[in-house]
């Protein structure tokens, strides 16, 4: 098998860090709506902004976004009309790599179980269809992070939307263990790997039915 090379290990580690520190700032915003629905455009004129929205909506999207410094994206009752269009443009990309995330860790889990089994010379593939799940799944979480809010938080109580979002960040979490103890502890990153796995596609069950 061969050795993961330093430099690639530090910045894998930054880049781990980084979304961990995005995780804490978004599971803490309970109220935060993802995919909540588009209300009529007229109802933008009432209400740019919902009152709570994820700190990376807020850092991008609120009142002093960075995305505000553009007289494209000034905060306006139009502009607004053109973010929500944005927005689903954003979450519908989010779903489609959604499925294509949940098939690389179809794949991967496949190959893993053979590679416990001593199917070495799996090893290779294994890697690399791990790297490219972990690309698409770390994407698929920057489309909805990253999306333009909606007009309104998410009302309280018990919704497929909220459920989604719980299981987001167990699966994170453990998407993010499973990269770390990829190397150095085989049977902690087994159990991180189907935990990933497994509140995937529950957050994904949730929505679909």
């Amino acid at each position: 098998m061969n050795a993961v090379h330093p430099k690639f290990n530090k910045m894998n580690n930054i880049i781990l860090f980084l979304f961990i520190f995005l995780s804490v700032f978004c599971s803490a915003q309970d109220a935060a709506d993802l995919f909540g629905e588009m209300e009529p455009l007229e109802a933008v004129e009432q209400r740019l902004l919902p009152d709570r929205m994820l700190f990376t909506q807020s850092l991008l999207w609120g009142e002093k976004g960075m995305m505000r410094s553009f007289n494209r994206f000034e905060l306006t009752a139009e502009n607004r009309a053109r973010e929500l269009k944005l927005r689903r443009k954003f979450l519908v990309a989010h779903q489609i790599l959604g499925y294509v995330t949940l098939a690389g860790m179809i794949a991967q889990g496949v190959l893993g179980n053979r590679l416990y089994k001593g199917k070495y010379r799996l090893y290779d593939t294994h890697e690399t269809l791990g790297n490219l799940t972990s690309a698409a799944y770390f994407t698929t979480a920057a489309l909805s992070l990253f999306a333009p809010p909606p007009l309104i938080a998410e009302q309280k109580g018990i919704s497929s939307t909220r459920a989604h979002k719980w299981l987001a960040s167990i699966h994170f979490s453990a998407m993010i263990a499973t990269n770390i103890l990829a190397d150095d502890r085989k049977k902690w990153h087994r159990a991180a790997a189907y935990t990933a796995f497994g509140s995937y596609a529950a957050a994904m069950i949730v929505l679909t039915f």
